[in-house]
């Protein structure tokens, strides 16, 4: 069975990815905190860095023995990364026209 903390890593290298994807689309970010680090330097760099700190408190809650709180926050990520792809899907669609 595949480690509650790599799953997170590879969501977090998905929602990375397809955030970025949408980004180029011309779809705008919804997500409060990412705007911020968007606003605060160069949108990569913020993004990178809030991936970062994401990692490393999954990487805190996995130390510290949180496997169901790793579990819920797997399940969260796995929905944004189905919302990123919607919202890829519709931006290219869009993007097309």
């Amino acid at each position: 069975m595949i480690q509650p903390i790599v799953l997170f890593s590879y969501l977090q290298l998905l929602d990375l990815m397809t955030t970025i994807a949408f980004l180029l689309l011309g779809v705008h970010e919804a997500n409060p905190v990412l705007k911020f680090a968007f606003s605060v330097g160069n949108p990569v760099s913020g993004l990178l860095l809030v991936k970062f700190a994401a990692i490393a408190l999954g990487f805190y809650c996995w130390h510290m023995g949180r496997e169901r709180l790793l579990l819920r926050m797997n399940v969260l990520f796995a929905l944004l990364v189905a919302w990123n792809l919607v919202a890829v899907i519709v931006g290219s669609a869009a993007h097309a026209s």
